[in-house]
């Protein structure tokens, strides 16, 4: 029996000609040349050979060894080189060129797609930061006052975005015995130095930038797709105990800035066209740069799934999500700020309002005093040897389904 050529793919593929993500990968004869490829089912284009071969226009951007050209140039060239793929794959005409340049996804090496600029990380979940108030001020109020005025972020490390499968090491810092957890602003707390023993992941979507914006040139809602080039799967791994001890009164640091797992496949925006949803009503009008009452619809339609150690525990669903990604960049934007090539902006964690659409173990635990019970045991954060692995998919054309890239990584016992 003749075997399956790699164009030929199942119906339904959710890797099929409507999705077509970007990466970088290497093949197993040439490990120190990384090369963009485009994913096909179980397949990986070599793009920049393609090019050569077909004395394509884009074959300098194409022949990089990093994405970053290619978003440089905008979404013109964008639109143009999808088309051009997506000839080249199911054209019959281009079958003996294209076939002997598709790689098989198991032989290849996957490497971070592109040179993280900066990076900012949002808190767009009304249903997560609502949990989270209550979980850390059960007398308070669980929304600040300023959470439905504007989209609520900080600036991350570009330097610790890991490629997904990279190891992560569980960090080490200061943060309070446990016994003391309960009381971190109490008058005289005394800290304790050593490994996190509340560390957690945090299901998230990321947009990638691909075209610059100059400064002091703010970005409104409608310039949304002329700068981002795709979206990534990401995972915001977070040392729970060392957060809570530090982020009064300037935020996030330590306690995030470890370690940021990625997906190695970014999918374009034009392959999610079809995905796009309304966000949840307003209850709070917002300022003129924010609002979107009379654009396109601005959320996405995306179904992501959590697996600890190969078992299901939630399934987070993107629609829900309050602020979308558009309102995100104006507002990462607004005060003027500039964009650059790579630039990476993320979701914040993904959480939906059921108790199985939790983005982490913080809220699915409720800040570990219930403790899932899992196959293998039971978990109120994270323990060394854990693999968390985030999927994803949305709704394509035509009744089918565009598959994101996975985000996985194990957690290593810290370095002594």
């Amino acid at each position: 029996m003749p075997q399956r050529s790699p164009l030929d793919l199942p119906e339904g593929d959710p890797f099929g000609p409507h999705n077509l993500p970007y990466g970088v990968f290497t093949a197993p004869h040439a490990p120190h040349l990384r090369k963009i490829g485009v994913r096909y089912g179980n397949h990986v284009l070599d793009v920049g050979a393609a090019a050569a071969a077909t004395a394509s226009p884009h074959a300098e951007p194409l022949g990089a060894d990093t994405l970053n050209p290619l978003m440089a140039a905008g979404r013109p060239v964008w639109q143009a080189v999808r088309a051009e793929v997506l000839d080249w794959l199911t054209d019959p005409a281009h079958r003996s060129t294209i076939e002997p340049l598709m790689h098989p996804l198991p032989t290849v090496a996957l490497h971070l797609p592109f040179e993280v600029a900066d990076y900012a990380d949002f808190y767009a979940s009304e249903h997560h930061a609502t949990n989270t108030g209550r979980i850390f001020r059960p007398d308070g109020e669980a929304l600040t006052p300023n959470w439905k005025h504007m989209p609520i972020g900080y600036h991350g490390r570009a330097g610790t975005i890991l490629v997904s499968g990279t190891p992560i090491v569980r960090p080490q810092g200061q943060h309070l015995p446990p016994a003391d957890t309960s009381a971190p602003h109490a008058s005289s707390p005394t800290p304790v130095f050593g490994p996190s023993l509340r560390l957690d992941f945090e299901a998230e979507v990321a947009f990638v930038v691909g075209a610059p914006s100059t400064v002091n040139t703010p970005v409104p809602l409608s310039g949304f797709h002329d700068h981002v080039f795709g979206v990534c799967l990401l995972n915001d791994w977070s040392a729970r105990d060392i957060q809570a001890w530090e982020y009064r009164p300037l935020g996030p640091f330590l306690g995030k800035s470890f370690a940021t797992s990625l997906a190695a496949w970014v999918t374009p925006l034009d392959a999610l066209t079809a995905a796009r949803t309304s966000p949840p009503a307003r209850d709070v009008p917002p300022l003129p740069y924010l609002d979107d009452s009379a654009a396109e619809p601005g959320g996405l339609d995306l179904r992501l799934e959590v697996a600890l150690n190969g078992h299901t525990i939630s399934r987070p669903p993107f629609s829900a999500m309050y602020w979308t990604a558009a309102q995100q960049l104006a507002h990462l934007t607004v005060n003027g700020a500039s964009l650059r090539t790579g630039d990476l902006f993320a979701s914040g964690t993904v959480s939906g309002p059921r108790p199985d659409e939790l983005g982490c173990l913080l809220e699915l635990t409720w800040g570990g005093r219930a403790p899932l019970r899992l196959p293998d045991g039971t978990r109120a954060f994270l323990e060394d040897g854990d693999e968390v692995t985030v999927t994803a998919w949305a709704p394509g054309p035509q009744g089918t389904r565009i598959g994101l890239g996975e985000v996985t990584g194990q957690v290593l016992p810290a370095t002594p």
